[in-house]
């Protein structure tokens, strides 16, 4: 049984790989050089050039640094590279905690130490040739430091907690695990950005003026309780542009970059803010959360199953079976439910930003979200026309034009 997981992993793993760049192979195939006629009032010929450029560096680079990726798994995978670690694991203690923190620790480390290449590769040249990247040595490296330190202390508690309730609790490992990843889920949702945003970026509250004054009546108007507007340095790494809410009930907060500020106007801004009030009013961020929860129990419920099975571990090499390498074989397996969940997720999310959207056309400005729509999409230099089945599979907002369709349908009708 074990030779046929093993089979079924190389299989999964091999097949998602062929599919995501069968997707990327339509979007590269879909760009012409000739400037689009529902692009003429967004792109000139030029502006549109650069963009094709930059989606096509993108494209390639992904399928190298994928590939390679790949062949790296297989080469670990095929010579009991996982095996190997985990045998040093347990040369190192008895102790059943400290062999999955040594384990995932030194297998987590390894694959982030692979990829830097790459990631200098993409921030220091792709993103420094085409006018985005801010990003100096300096913090790269501090990025670095405190990620590590970030995901390894989040993800040893992780760990630890469904080791323990695995080992520990039996028949309660479902609700125990469900009851602690959904704390800690919604307490990321609501202290989020007070805790861990400040550890990368500075945030300061938006000073009086004009902008903020706009922001103020707009949600004096919706309804909406708005207490705290805080800027981000997202110019300290990029020069593209976002905004977005965080946070659940009194913790709300609303947090614009700095680059956003810069690009758009005073009517844009607000009408930006108005999609994201839009997502407020539709419950969208509890929904979402909800949705979360709901895909892991389903995670959950599949693991306790898969976690039983001593195969998972055998078929990565394993001489005896562990949490550790029965947590890894499964995560493999589990591709298959995430993909699909994956879809859902996305449809679902399309679905609401064409909400978010309407609520914004309706109770602001459409032409002003347009208009900040565009502006923000021509200067990341976006693709504004994927391939359909690239945004079905991967899009979790719909394209510009379909925005704006929409928008410009809505006021119409209106």
């Amino acid at each position: 049984m074990s030779h046929i997981l093993f089979w079924i992993i190389v299989i999964l793993v091999v097949v998602d790989f062929l599919f995501s760049k069968s997707l990327s192979l339509l979007n590269l195939k879909r760009m012409t050089t000739a400037l689009p006629e529902e692009l003429k009032s967004i792109y000139n010929q030029k502006k549109y050039t650069r963009s094709l450029e930059y989606q096509k560096t993108n494209i390639r680079f992904s399928f190298i640094s994928d590939s390679f990726s790949l062949f790296v798994f297989l080469v670990v995978l095929f010579a009991g590279g996982f095996a190997w670690i985990d045998d040093w694991a347990r040369a190192i203690t008895a102790n059943a905690y400290l062999q999955s923190l040594l384990f995932f620790g030194i297998l987590g480390f390894a694959m982030d130490l692979i990829s830097i290449p790459f990631q200098l590769y993409d921030t220091f040249v792709i993103e420094e040739r085409f006018g985005f990247n801010k990003t100096t040595a300096k913090t790269f490296i501090l990025d670095k430091l405190k990620g590590w330190l970030m995901s390894g202390l989040l993800g040893a508690v992780i760990l630890l907690f469904i080791q323990w309730a695995f080992t520990a609790t039996g028949a309660w490992f479902w609700l125990i695990v469900m009851g602690g990843l959904s704390f800690f889920m919604i307490f990321m949702a609501m202290f989020y950005t007070q805790i861990f945003v400040p550890i990368f970026n500075k945030l300061t509250p938006l000073q009086e003026g004009e902008l903020k004054s706009a922001i103020e009546q707009f949600a004096q108007k919706a309804g909406f309780r708005l207490d705290n507007i805080y800027v981000i340095d997202g110019s300290k790494r990029s020069t593209k542009a976002n905004a977005y809410f965080s946070g659940l009930g009194a913790k709300k907060r609303i947090i614009l970059y700095d680059t956003l500020i810069n690009d758009l106007t005073t009517e844009e801004i607000v009408a930006v803010l108005a999609h994201e009030v839009g997502h407020n009013k539709n419950k969208h961020i509890v929904k979402g959360l909800i949705m979360s929860l709901v895909q892991t129990g389903i995670l959950v419920a599949l693991l306790w199953y898969a976690l039983s099975s001593p195969e998972l571990s055998y078929a990565l090499g394993a001489k005896q079976p562990s949490f550790h390498m029965g947590l890894l074989a499964f995560a493999f397996l589990f591709s298959p439910v995430s993909f699909i969940i994956g879809i859902l997720s996305n449809l679902l999310s399309r679905k609401f930003e064409y909400q978010a959207d309407a609520y914004a056309g309706k109770n602001y400005n459409a032409t002003m979200l347009i208009n900040a729509l565009i502006k923000l999409s021509v200067k990341s230099l976006s693709n504004l026309r994927p391939h359909p089945l690239y945004v079905f599979f991967n899009y979790s907002h719909p394209t510009l034009l379909q925005r704006i369709s929409r928008l410009k349908a809505n006021s119409n009708a209106a």
